[in-house]
């Protein structure tokens, strides 16, 4: 019998469109004589649909008619299964009753990536594809995630935490603190975005305000960097939990500018077929893999990267992305992501690991996962409530 995989995408997000992509390029690539994948899109008013229909890029070219030929359900716990159902109780998928066996969100940015999604599937019970509540949480935070990554030796960039509160009752102040801490050239970056969104260079006071008023426009919270002149970006990727873990090929994305932005990431993406899409994610993006680096450099890039998995408590795919100081040759942990790109599965390949492959060590992995759980006490049998007669009488 089929394991049926409730893949989720989409969300309140600004990276919607492009968890849509990675989703569907996915299921193009799952074994579905092993997995049967059911869609549960997650609109960006954070309702629940379902239907074959969305299984199709191209019905994402008009969503509302694509949700008029969808279904919208609910999710719940039923005696242990964990079960979708029609708002309006009719059948789905000519089946009056459909289990998910085992969830697999492959969702980006905050509102879903950030644990907000893993809570609720924590709450139903059921097992699920990636990192945990807290580790995808903590990934997701430049700030935390640096402050924890720091406190064990690992190398990232110095930086200045800023709340919108703060900057915007005390901006000349803040302003003053920023440049006494720093020298320009700095980075402004949203706290808990991905996909470059909302992150901006300054050279300069004015750049600095520009950046801090674009930054704060997609989070309360933001930091600022100093940017590193001579960069060059390098990413990896690991793979596993607590039993293995196997780290990817080092890559190098090539930008056309200062930075590798939102744009070049995905707006400039090379035309490919992927399953009924015309576009790659992630995967489409202009890279060198293996990345030009000395041996040396890769094989603490993938230690780093391994150490960083570890102290956050990842599981699943996570690609880690570096930055190097080619001026010093000093190497910086820049970011985590807890739910990369086209499952940064590209970046396995290099090594032998078929997307298929990496499709089907993921699920092993959630289920895995889920049977340790299961050994762990969470609660008591006992019912205090019924040793009281009359609980709360004086």
């Amino acid at each position: 019998m089929k394991i049926n995989v409730g893949i989720f995408f989409g969300g309140k997000s600004v990276e919607h469109e492009i968890s849509i992509i990675s989703a569907l390029q996915a299921v193009s690539n799952l074994n579905q004589e092993k997995y049967n994948p059911i869609p549960i899109y997650i609109t960006k008013q954070n309702e629940l649909y379902t239907g074959e229909c969305m299984l199709d890029i191209a019905e994402y070219k008009d969503i509302p008619n694509l949700l008029i030929k969808s279904h919208k359900i609910t999710i719940f716990n039923d005696a242990g299964e964990v079960l979708l159902r029609r708002i309006d109780n009719k059948k789905l998928f000519k089946q009056k009753k459909v289990v998910i066996d085992v969830a697999f969100p492959i969702v980006h940015g905050l509102n879903v990536e950030d644990g907000s999604l893993q809570g609720f599937l924590r709450m139903l019970d059921i097992p699920f594809v990636g990192s945990d509540v807290l580790s995808s949480s903590v990934a997701m935070n430049k700030y935390v995630s640096k402050l924890q990554l720091k406190a064990h030796d690992i190398p990232v960039l110095d930086c200045f935490w800023l709340i919108a509160n703060d900057y915007f009752a005390n901006g000349q102040k803040k302003l003053a603190e920023i440049q006494e801490k720093f020298n320009f050239p700095l980075i402004v970056k949203p706290i808990d975005l991905g996909s470059s969104v909302g992150i901006s260079k300054a050279k300069n006071e004015i750049e600095l305000q520009k950046a801090l008023d674009l930054a704060f426009r997609f989070s309360h919270q933001v930091i600022i960097e100093p940017a590193i002149v001579n960069l060059k970006e390098i990413n990896c990727a690991v793979l596993g939990d607590d039993k293995a873990i196997i780290v990817s090929e080092c890559e190098e994305p090539v930008t056309a500018g200062e930075m590798l932005d939102y744009e070049a990431k995905y707006m400039s993406a090379q035309t490919k077929k992927c399953a009924s899409s015309t576009s790659q994610g992630m995967a489409s993006l202009k890279r060198r893999i293996p990345a030009d680096i000395p041996s040396e450099m890769k094989e603490k890039i993938q230690k780093l990267a391994q150490e960083a998995f570890k102290i956050l408590d990842c599981h699943g795919v996570v690609r880690i992305d570096f930055i190097i100081d080619t001026g010093t040759n000093e190497v910086y942990l820049n970011e985590l992501n807890s739910i990369p790109g086209s499952l940064a599965f590209y970046l396995f390949e290099p090594i032998g690991m078929k997307y298929e492959t990496l499709l089907d060590e993921l699920i092993k992995m959630a289920l895995r996962r889920k049977r340790i759980r299961e050994e762990i006490l969470y609660s008591f049998e006992t019912n205090v409530l019924s040793m009281q007669k009359t609980f709360g009488a004086k």
